[in-house]
């Protein structure tokens, strides 16, 4: 009797030696909370209109059957061919709230919301520490750049679906980024943070876990998301009027 062939090696896993991919940081021990488990967050809006978009594209296609009345619109350009706006980077933005958290010799984690009262749209487990990312902060303007490659057109997905990002922080290269699932954590943060739309602060941690670092810092802020391209969103923090703090932007981009 022949023995068995053993299954071919995958040389594309992260755990594989042999392979080119960045290894993919282990699970955080926390378990995702399931929705709607004594939280009173909300589903943001882009996840109930996934719901219409097989009806909509219905329409669309109807709508493209139409014939198509072009009307005359005068718009005024100035002498640079520009539309006059007084802050050009907001023509193609909206507001978002973000919060940037963790323990203070722990990762930060970026989570991105509709608003204050929505469960998380994106979180993403940035390659930074949270007392490194303070002390950036303290120099009044700090740059996170997360940077992901092109794909094929069959497998492109949303621009901030990507798994796996190279961050950068002001120029300088820290690792990888990492986009999850909110993490039981994750959400318990949201929560306590509901009523908040802006500000800093720290948060009671996990003292067993983390020891004399056991608080949880964090900084939240309204972000004005503007999108360039399919490739291309930035995320500028908007300061309260007359606000002198720290200046954050941060820019997902496939290259």
């Amino acid at each position: 009797m022949e023995e068995p062939t053993p299954p071919p090696i995958n040389t594309n896993s992260p755990t594989s030696p042999t392979s080119s991919q960045p290894p993919t940081p282990p699970p955080l021990s926390p378990r995702p909370l399931q929705r709607g488990q004594t939280l009173n967050l909300v589903e943001p809006s882009v996840e109930k209109k996934k719901q219409k978009t097989k009806v909509f594209r219905i329409f669309r296609s109807v709508f493209r059957s139409l014939p198509i009345i072009t009307p005359v619109c005068k718009i005024p350009v100035l002498q640079s061919g520009l539309i006059p706006d007084s802050h050009n980077r907001h023509v193609s933005g909206n507001k978002v709230t973000g919060t940037l958290f963790g323990y203070r010799r722990g990762r930060v984690t970026l989570s991105i919301q509709e608003n204050p009262r929505c469960l998380p749209s994106v979180t993403v487990e940035l390659a930074i520490q949270t007392n490194v990312l303070q002390k950036e902060l303290s120099s009044g303007m700090v740059r996170i750049a997360l940077e992901c490659e092109k794909r094929i057109e069959k497998e492109k997905i949303r621009l901030l679906d990507e798994p796996l990002w190279t961050m950068f922080c002001n120029g300088k290269k820290n690792g990888y980024g990492v986009k999850r699932d909110a993490l039981e954590e994750d959400l318990k943060v949201m929560e306590l943070l509901r009523a908040v739309s802006m500000g800093a602060g720290v948060l009671p941690g996990n003292s067993d876990v983390e020891g004399p670092d056991g608080e949880l810092a964090y900084i939240r802020a309204h972000f004005e998301r503007v999108v360039g391209s399919k490739d291309s969103e930035t995320y500028y923090m908007i300061s309260p009027e007359g606000n002198n703090g720290p200046e954050l932007s941060m820019f997902f981009v496939r290259v």
